[in-house]
């Protein structure tokens, strides 16, 4: 590839890189993946990217407790679906370690929570076994761990009126509200 071709790449590449970065900041390998896509040279896209990461504009660890911060208060997302998170979007083992350290146990514990109350809600017509098998299993696709969300499940029925230990069916009277014969 002659200067002028390689010249017309890189400035294609940086009109890549600072396009998706307007749009929203991401991770070193989300640009690599983008300029790759895009049919830029591996070379050149490195070079770009290496430049960027100099200049701060690309930060895999400013990425990562952005990420960490935003998914765990929109989402509700525990250490292990945060993780997740962060494996997907191509940040590294030791970027995503720093920013996992960040969370707080008594905060992730506290979301589940709110996020089961929050379920528990739509769920007055549902037996108990059903409402807590459908509670650990959301509790669950976001990361959270069994033993924690079993035991927040537990919590939020037993403080529910109607649910208690005994009680394998919660019915409602023609109001919604729960029937109380």
């Amino acid at each position: 590839m002659d200067e002028a071709a390689q010249s017309d790449e890189r400035a294609r590449a940086r009109t890549i890189v600072l396009r998706r970065l307007a749009a929203s900041p991401r991770s070193r390998a989300e640009l690599a993946r983008s300029l790759a896509e895009k049919d830029v040279p591996a070379d050149v896209a490195r070079e770009v990217l290496d430049r960027y990461t100099e200049l701060q504009l690309i930060d895999d660890q400013v990425y990562a407790d952005l990420v960490v911060r935003s998914k765990q208060s929109t989402k509700g997302l525990a250490r292990r679906g945060l993780a997740h998170e962060l494996k997907r979007r191509g940040v590294g083992d030791a970027e995503a370690s720093r920013a996992l350290d960040q969370v707080d146990a008594d905060l992730e514990r506290t979301t589940a929570a709110e996020l089961v109350e929050r379920r528990l809600r739509s769920m007055t017509q549902l037996d108990r076994a059903t409402a807590t098998r459908r509670l650990v299993g959301m509790l669950a696709r976001k990361g959270y761990d069994g033993a924690t969300a079993m035991a927040v499940v537990r919590e939020a029925l037993e403080q529910t009126p109607g649910s208690g230990e005994g009680d394998d069916r919660r019915t409602v009277d023609g109001d919604g509200q729960p029937d109380e014969s």
